[in-house]
């Protein structure tokens, strides 16, 4: 809590403030400087501390927090950043106390943390550590309750004992065990078990048992890529499960070396190159110009970069599974960048590469710099300071069939896309529960094309999403609510899987949305989203799938969505030229339209004022990359006084998914045709 010294001057500010006031140049035309923000911010405060009533309102104190929040985007690096992210994380603090909710506690343990990172001379700097120790206590207990909630926890549970008592029964079979197809059937089961919930209670024993699985089998097989795979697996419990039970045990499989390096990953290597390497770095440089001016488009891909200051290289994550693998490069600015695919070098023993240089950038001090993958495609990506302005990101590769990249922008990153040969069934699939199909129903005939759908309920977390009509009311809410229950209503009606990206109140970014689909492979893809205006009489329906936007509305749409500006959307041109070769454009948008005209016909059964804005095209991130037809329901207008009590009222959203199942079992009847054919004893199941 804020001092009687700091009650102080924060009475001497609102004074200064409320003089400032008296003048023409009043609150919204000063906010010039960060330190008028500052004060713009502590003046919203000090007025919410006098109003008991409404600190009851959430939507308040977020809106204290975001003005000082603004104190630090203004200018990042002045004097007045690191008091308004402190002040904004102890407002968290004080929301949690009305609240009582984890997340409030984990919004400031995050605003505290990144004072102490990044701000180390700063006087806001101990105070933040102060306040990040009394945290770690809460926070710690709260993610243990949360743990026992977490769907996904349950569902790994599940997986990894299914893939256990398999495992189990190998190694009591002898005659089982000459054969290769049980091994990787075992884990294949312990990696699904690791993959639901690579955050979970289980992650560490399944990735663990999928080393020790990968070790057995080189004791058969004999094999280089089994005991590669085996020490891979081992080294990753190491790096990203340290304080586990099984750190140990891993160390222990990889022998003393290891254990005394247990928790490090391998560096990545950054020697100067030699004169052979140069003269090669040349002839590729060379190779790269020349297609450039030949106009290939995988040549090379460049980014404007901002002046002053070298970008920092904060994260590698990956997300993949048997035919795809993507990669995302998270940097703190916009860079410069270029990209090569180099060719197996056997008289050296290197795999093929693809790697992407960086121009005027370093790597962030805490960048995991090897990120083992070993899946079908990738072996690992790694990064290394190549020249003292310039990161080079190496991918090592297996064996693909394709790949993209391309970067996004707010916050910028880089994602590496790769595609593999589609070997038909995994595993995975395989194992799906089949009784989710009823015999002889209809459902059962139209599943023939499409099985499983991803469900992606937008925003989520930190992201609000548009603000509602009702007080207290967010976008984030309205669309869990609609996901949830049109997940339920697909399985129960259509007797198809659904998956949903996130299950509860968690931030994802919208690369890791569809990166989830690609890995669960989907059959379709459907982001429930409402839409708003600043018009707030604007209300209607409207359906879309990616494109190019052919309107100004659908700009403004695509740049809400994508949390950017209407001017970067033009950047997405050069993107979607490429990326198009691969979207699905016909089926999503056939898919779009049935769903449109689903949802349409079923409001207007039962309600007034519905109107069809229709089927749009334009360039969401979300739907970028996307292996199935992929589509984006703006559902109602939250900004709207009709729609936005109608988001809230579930009967309201039991009818919309009724539509939206509606256009989906048409749009299976028009891919599957023959389905119909054939006789049916069950009634066709309601939309």
């Amino acid at each position: 809590m804020v001092s009687r010294k700091t009650f102080l001057l924060h009475t001497v500010i609102l004074l200064f403030t409320l003089l400032l006031s008296l003048s023409p140049w009043n609150e919204a035309n000063a906010a010039g400087s960060a330190q008028e923000k500052f004060l713009a911010a502590d003046a919203a405060y000090q007025r919410l501390r006098k109003n008991i009533k409404k600190q009851k309102y959430r939507d308040q104190w977020l809106l204290c927090i975001d003005k000082y929040k603004a104190v630090y985007r203004h200018a990042p690096k002045g004097p007045w950043a690191a008091a308004g992210l402190y002040y904004a994380g102890d407002l968290y603090l004080q929301l949690h106390r009305w609240s009582s909710s984890t997340k409030d506690l984990q919004a400031a343990e995050a605003l505290f943390e990144q004072i102490r990172r990044d701000f180390p001379k700063s006087r806001y700097r101990p105070k933040a550590v102060k306040q990040l120790t009394a945290l770690k206590k809460k926070i710690a207990n709260a993610s243990k309750t949360t743990a026992r909630r977490n769907p996904a926890h349950d569902r790994a549970k599940r997986s990894l004992q299914r893939a256990k008592t398999r495992y189990t029964a190998l190694l009591n079979s002898p005659r089982h065990q000459k054969y290769r197809d049980r091994w990787l059937a075992c884990i294949n089961g312990f990696q699904k078990a690791y993959q639901e919930a690579p955050d979970g209670p289980q992650a560490a024993e399944a990735l663990f048992l999928t080393a020790e699985a990968y070790g057995n089998l080189y004791k058969r097989s004999f094999r280089g890529s089994d005991k590669a795979n085996s020490k891979a697996a081992y080294q990753d419990v190491l790096n990203r499960y340290p304080d586990s039970n099984y750190a140990a045990r891993a160390a222990k499989a990889l022998g003393d070396k290891a254990a005394r390096t247990a928790g490090q990953a391998p560096p990545a290597a950054a020697a100067p190159p030699s004169p052979a390497e140069q003269k090669q770095q040349a002839l590729d440089r060379l190779a790269q110009l020349i297609a450039e001016q030949e106009g290939d488009p995988t040549a090379t891909t460049a980014v404007s970069a901002p002046s002053g200051g070298l970008a920092t290289i904060k994260k590698l994550r990956h997300w993949s599974n048997p035919s795809y693998t993507r990669i995302v490069i998270d940097v703190d600015r916009d860079v410069h960048y270029s990209h090569r695919l180099l060719r197996q070098d056997r008289e050296r023993k290197k795999p093929q590469r693809l790697y992407v240089d960086l121009k005027g950038s370093r790597m962030g001090r805490e960048l995991n710099k090897y990120v083992p993958i070993n899946d079908n495609l990738l072996l690992n990506v790694r990064a290394g300071q190549y020249q003292p302005t310039s990161v080079r990101v190496v991918v090592d590769i297996k064996s693909y069939k394709t790949y993209k990249i391309f970067s996004l922008k707010n916050p910028f990153r880089i994602v590496v896309d790769v595609w593999g040969v589609d070997k038909g069934p995994t595993v995975v699939q395989e194992d799906r529960p089949q009784q989710k199909l009823p015999p002889s129903s209809l459902a059962k005939q139209l599943a023939l094309g499409v099985r499983r759908i991803v469900i992606d309920p937008g925003h989520g977390g930190k992201d609000f999403g548009a603000p509602g009509y009702l007080k207290g009311v967010h976008e984030k809410q309205v669309v869990m609510e609609i996901a949830q229950r049109l997940s339920r209503k697909i399985e129960r009606e259509l007797g198809l899987e659904t998956v949903l990206t996130r299950a509860r109140d968690t931030y994802l970014t919208l690369e890791e949305r569809t990166a989830l689909a690609n890995t669960k492979s989907a059959d379709l893809f459907i982001s429930i989203h409402t839409n708003a205006a600043r018009d707030r009489r604007a209300y209607g329906i409207e359906t879309y799938f990616l494109n190019l936007a052919t309107d100004e509305s659908a700009i403004q749409v695509a740049a809400r969505e994508n949390a950017t500006s209407a001017k970067n959307i033009s950047d997405l041109e050069s993107i979607l030229n490429d990326l198009m070769q691969n979207a699905k454009i016909n089926e999503s948008s056939r898919l779009a339209a049935r769903v449109q005209q689903g949802v349409v016909r079923a409001l207007s059964k039962n309600y007034t004022r519905i109107k069809d804005k229709g089927v749009k095209q334009a360039p969401f991130y979300v739907l970028m990359g996307a292996q199935m037809p992929a589509i984006l329901v703006e559902t109602s207008f939250i900004s709207n006084s009709r729609e936005c009590k109608r988001l809230k009222d579930p009967k309201y959203q039991e009818h919309l998914c009724a539509g939206i199942i509606a256009g989906i079992r048409q749009y299976i009847r028009e891919i599957n045709p023959m389905a119909l054919n054939r006789p049916a004893t069950a009634a066709t199941p309601s939309g």
